[in-house]
């Protein structure tokens, strides 16, 4: 039997887990909350995992399995379980893993939600968190011990741009039985392939690209099945019985189970849309992002431009060795003062003032006014999020278009 190899020719062609009873050619919503089964023996077995059946929509649903299993064709991965949000997605994977008296190793450079679970959020559980200069590994080194659970990298920082040797540190992590974990949202797994990279377990927000144009909110845990579970203190009895398959045995029967961020079927139909055009949009976004950091780097009114696809920028030659050509389709750009910021967005007739990234449409914000609003100015220039820097989110329009919706507000300051 033929065997497709091509990228989107593997995400259309998914099988389905079980053989739809009309044949139809996407998977159906399956909107309802519970299923039927055929004796009491049999739903002993599913409840007690011995039967792959479903049972109950908040723990596993045939929309959002086939979902997981269109992740699972095209990263290679063991296990993949949907979420309800990018967020979700990461506060499961480290409450997989941690507990009272652990500490995870990371770096300040993260998205401000991100920082804030990890600089607060687990505080409160008794969970240390880190923050260590992610691109000097003696540092990182130096700051592991025998309760450290996990190093967690963004493999681009939002909205930093900062771009970590991915196979460097994760070396570094194996080396003293600490598992990687990397959230790759800002490169999606059409340009990137965690598993070459020595990443254990992968985060993505599937709200962004793979959406297919921010049409709904979820998020992924990616389980390579590449780490020995046997070294981390809280699933070694579990790895005992079920090998690689540790973590995500834990994580589906319990955490996943008990804190209930399910992906909802809707979302996932949504999202598994999205999927199969993936690579186009991404690549449509990334070439106009390229184009117009150049751009905007020829314009006097722009102070600095920030885009690791930028030759001679401190991240170029690494994010050209992860990524390729295609580093994200996100940049950064500066003005001389806040108030300068704030009057060229409000100029702009085409690119749409809001948050979200990799969105069909291309947005942009003030970071240090909205998703760093609670930081105090401090903490803000600790973090490298200034009050004169834009983010701008590419989309999928013509790059003239845009091109020209910047002009035009640039010439009205």
């Amino acid at each position: 039997m033929l065997k497709p190899n091509g990228f989107t020719t593997r995400i259309i062609h998914t099988p389905y887990a079980r053989e739809d009873a009309h044949h139809a050619l996407h998977q159906p919503i399956y909107s309802n909350a519970a299923f039927d089964f055929e004796s009491a023996e049999q739903m002993e077995l599913a409840f007690q995992g011995r039967l792959p059946v479903h049972a109950y929509s908040r723990i596993s649903n045939p929309t959002v399995e086939n979902f997981e299993l269109r992740i699972k064709q095209i990263t290679g991965a063991l296990n993949v379980t949907a979420l309800s949000s990018g967020m979700a997605a990461v506060s499961n994977a480290i409450f997989m893993l941690a507990s009272t008296g652990s500490n995870i190793i990371a770096s300040k450079h993260l998205f401000g939600n991100t920082y804030v679970f990890f600089e607060s959020t687990i505080k409160d559980f008794g969970i240390e968190t880190r923050f260590c200069d992610l691109t000097n590994n003696e540092e990182v080194k130096a700051n592991i011990d025998e309760n450290t659970v996990a190093i967690f990298v963004e493999t681009i920082t939002n909205p930093q741009l900062e771009v970590v040797d991915l196979k460097s540190l994760s070396d570094t992590a194996h080396a003293l039985n600490v598992p990687f974990i990397a959230d790759s949202t800002l490169t999606p797994p059409n340009v990137f392939s965690a598993k070459d990279f020595g990443i254990d377990i992968e985060i993505i927000s599937s709200t962004k690209c793979i959406s297919g144009g921010g049409t709904s909110v979820g998020g992924l845990i990616v389980d390579y099945g590449t780490f020995n579970w046997s070294k981390s203190k809280k699933l070694a009895s579990y790895a005992k019985r079920f090998g690689p398959y540790a973590f995500n045995y834990k994580l589906r029967r319990e955490i996943f189970r008990n804190l209930g961020a399910c992906l909802s079927p809707f979302a996932a139909f949504l999202q598994s849309l999205g999927l199969e055009t993936l690579q186009l949009r991404f690549e449509k976004a990334a070439n106009n992002c390229r184009e117009l950091a150049e751009f905007l780097i020829s314009l006097p009114e722009i102070k600095q431009v920030n885009y690791p696809g930028i030759k001679g920028t401190e991240f170029y030659e690494i994010s050209e060795k992860q990524f390729g050509k295609f580093p994200g389709a996100m940049l950064t750009f500066d003005f001389s003062t806040r108030e300068e910021c704030f009057n060229f967005m409000n100029k702009l007739e085409l690119i749409r003032r809001a948050t979200n990234v990799y969105d069909n449409k291309t947005l942009i914000l003030h970071p240090a006014s909205t998703i760093y609003c609670d930081f105090d100015q401090e903490k803000k220039e600790s973090l490298h999020v200034s009050d004169t820097m834009l983010r701008l989110s590419l989309g999928i329009e013509d790059i003239e278009d845009l091109k020209n919706d910047l002009i035009q507000a640039i010439s009205k300051l």
